[in-house]
């Protein structure tokens, strides 16, 4: 029995246009909480003998002028700081002051310069949008054979706006729990963003694939009825798939520790949104240009 995924296009539309407002007013009016990758400073990590509260941390490191403090606890016993860049004499001043809360072992200390920092936030730009180009012109040239009722370029238009969802609802998550959390949008986010744009990009491809094929095969059949038969043949290995790739997500943002947390669950939110946008956006809008074209001639 297949199921008429399309009957509700609009419902879709509306939906999927309130969570994009929802993330552009997330990521508008809380702001993004960039790491020291971007913005440059330094970052400690320590094991505590008995961890003290995060407020006990904080006002024990007040007197060294580190700037905004930012403690976030991992493991049983561990915390992670994050500050302005710091030199030498002003990292051992800090572990001296932690060993009078606690004994305590130290287990990373790194700095990041601002103009490193600036350097890494303009070549993560670039390396998005070339990510997003390279995808357009892959599906352009993988639908080069079909012209038919649409053009491959508008297969690869329409991916690389359900694309553009697919990381604007983690995005503005991530600007969520900046808030929430103090979790910052540093390199692992930007992998975690990148590999959303690869694995959903094979789920609309999948689809588009099958719709393609029974273009082919069916000629004279109804558009609308050839891209809901194609959600229909694809929809187990989608769901499948993206079931089985949240099984290991799932584990990894439970047992997989702090530095992981949250770039498992960007991914979580990634794959749910992405096989979302699959169904019920990629597919519909293809029907929606369909439509429209149909109109103007």
């Amino acid at each position: 029995m297949n199921i008429n995924f399309l009957r509700f296009s609009k419902i879709y539309y509306i939906f999927s246009g309130l969570l994009a407002l929802l993330a552009i007013f997330s990521i508008s009016f809380l702001g993004l909480k960039f790491g020291i990758d971007f913005l440059g400073g330094s970052i400690l990590e320590i094991d505590f003998e008995n961890r003290p509260e995060n407020r006990i941390i904080q006002e024990k490191l007040v007197g060294l002028n580190l700037g905004e403090i930012i403690v976030q606890p991992t493991g049983n016993n561990g915390v992670i700081l994050r500050m302005i860049e710091i030199n030498e004499e002003t990292h051992q001043q800090i572990i001296s002051k932690l060993q009078e809360i606690s004994p305590i072992k130290e287990k990373r200390f790194e700095s990041v310069g601002p103009s490193i920092g600036q350097e890494l936030r303009n070549k993560t730009i670039v390396l998005i949008i070339v990510s997003l180009i390279a995808l357009l012109v892959y599906i352009a040239f993988a639908f080069r054979r079909v012209s038919k009722p649409l053009f491959s370029w508008h297969y690869g238009m329409i991916s690389i706006i359900a694309l553009l969802f697919d990381i604007l609802i983690p995005i503005g998550l991530l600007a969520l729990l900046g808030k929430l959390y103090n979790v910052q949008f540093n390199i692992p986010i930007v992998t975690a963003l990148l590999t959303i744009l690869g694995y959903t990009i094979n789920d609309k491809v999948i689809i588009f694939d099958r719709v393609r094929e029974n273009i082919l095969r069916f000629r004279g059949e109804g558009f609308k009825d050839l891209v809901n038969q194609s959600l229909n043949q694809t929809l187990s290995r989608s769901l499948s798939t993206g079931f089985c790739t949240l099984l290991v997500l799932i584990s990894l943002f439970f047992f997989g520790g702090e530095t992981l947390k949250y770039f498992s669950l960007i991914l979580i939110a990634g794959i749910i949104v992405g096989t979302y946008s699959s169904i019920f956006l990629a597919a519909p809008f293809l029907v929606s240009l369909y439509n429209f074209r149909l109109k103007k001639q």
